[in-house]
């Protein structure tokens, strides 16, 4: 009965795609193309019983198998993606980014701008309306090649130096492509929404020529409009964009502030560490401590050298001075049950011994202010410097031995 064939259509295909997902998750490309063909065959046989719309499944899986297959080609991507975009049009703007991104990774510029325009000028009645932000992709994409274009020009004319009129071509072309990427790079960063490379681009074209107020007005928009998601890059960009102008280190301060706050384990934060301990109020000299405490706590930053050396000079400042000992008591205090193993065992002296001294180093006086001269780490490292006859080393046992007091404060 034709339920009954409905029934049994419906199961089919229900485990050929089980079939699919199933050798997609194990990266059998081979046999996620067979079932793939399968499907397909199926569901032309039976597409005059029932109305389906498989389209977005067989464009996506396709792509997939197609990206990953060892026997795939260029050629049999470019044919794919072709035939998908007929096969809906209220995909066939989506289908012509994934189809522009390949061309992209794969090199093919010059394929991937002719698309773009030809996915510009694409219109289907109230379709191009309805996809109007897939469509704005497609400029700002167009825009991105404009700027890749402008650049390859820039370089062209900063090597050849000043040849006169033999580079007003090149200069005239140049401010071509200038023109058609600020356009297309502009109307997409109004939108709310992630557009670090698009951004970047903008105001490298800002900067280039002389538009420094623009561009800090693009990157203050792009920080801190509540309308945007929280973005880590927005406040990079910015800060370096000040940092580029020369702005003054409270701006610089603020903006890395910002950041530390999004993200404590940021690689900035030891310039921004650096830049409050350079300063005069003691607030900011606290906040800084903070700062490099917080940036430990997390393991990419366990064998930074840079960070260890900047909490080791801050840490002896205060032994030294004797004042303000409660900055790293308050500190210690949240950490010292597990620091110990996290940063401070005899398996981690060993390592970063062998590995990196001066790192070993500047743990080792950590470790020793923090938890004392019979610290695990302190006591193997100060002992392999001083059997090396690093001086360094036997400076540290020296100054450790005249404040081996300060731990007893520090840990109450």
């Amino acid at each position: 009965s034709s339920n009954e064939h409905k029934l049994n259509f419906k199961k089919s295909k229900e485990a050929c795609l089980s079939y699919i997902q199933d050798a997609l998750l194990q990266k059998q490309w081979k046999r996620a193309a067979e079932f793939l063909t399968c499907y397909v065959e199926s569901l032309e046989k039976d597409y005059s019983r029932e109305h389906i719309g498989p389209s977005e499944i067989i464009w996506r899986i396709g792509t997939e198998i197609l990206w990953h297959h060892s026997q795939s080609c260029m050629k049999e991507f470019n044919c794919f993606m072709e035939q998908m975009k007929t096969l809906g049009v209220k995909r066939y703007l989506k289908v012509c980014l994934e189809h522009i991104f390949h061309l992209l990774c794969n090199g093919q510029i010059d394929e991937a701008y002719q698309n773009l325009s030809l996915a510009e000028s694409w219109r289907f009645g109230e379709q191009t309306a309805i996809q109007d932000k897939e469509m704005k992709l497609i400029q700002a994409y167009r825009g991105l090649l404009d700027y890749y274009s402008w650049s390859k020009q820039k370089n062209i004319l900063l090597e050849n130096g000043e040849d006169g009129f033999s580079d007003l071509a090149v200069e005239q072309e140049m401010h071509g492509y200038f023109r058609k990427a600020a356009v297309n790079l502009k109307e997409i960063i109004k939108i709310p929404g992630v557009w670090d490379i698009f951004v970047k681009c903008y105001v490298d074209l800002l900067e280039f020529y002389g538009d420094h107020n623009e561009a800090r007005q693009v990157l203050n928009e792009y920080a801190y409009n509540s309308k945007f998601p929280a973005n880590p890059n927005a406040h990079v960009y910015l800060y370096q964009f000040l940092k580029r102008q020369g702005e003054s280190k409270k701006s610089l301060i603020s903006a890395l502030k910002i950041l530390h706050d999004i993200v404590p384990s940021h690689e900035l934060m030891i310039d921004f560490n650096t830049m409050l301990q350079k300063s005069k109020k003691r607030k900011k000299r606290r906040l800084g401590l903070e700062v490099i405490f917080t940036g430990l706590d997390y393991a990419g930053w366990k064998e930074n050298a840079k960070a260890w050396s900047c909490l080791a000079r801050q840490v002896k400042q205060i032994v030294i001075s004797e004042k303000h000992l409660d900055w790293i008591k308050h500190e210690w205090n949240s950490r010292k049950d597990w620091w110990p193993a996290f940063h401070f065992s005899r398996y981690l002296a060993k390592r970063n011994w062998q590995e990196n001294k001066s790192l070993s180093y500047e743990k080792a006086l950590v470790a020793g202010i923090l938890l004392g001269k019979d610290c695990k780490y302190f006591k193997y490292v100060s002992h392999q410097g001083c059997k090396a006859q690093l001086k360094r080393f036997r400076m540290l046992k020296k100054f450790m031995n005249r404040h081996s007091l300060v731990y007893l404060r520090i840990s109450g």
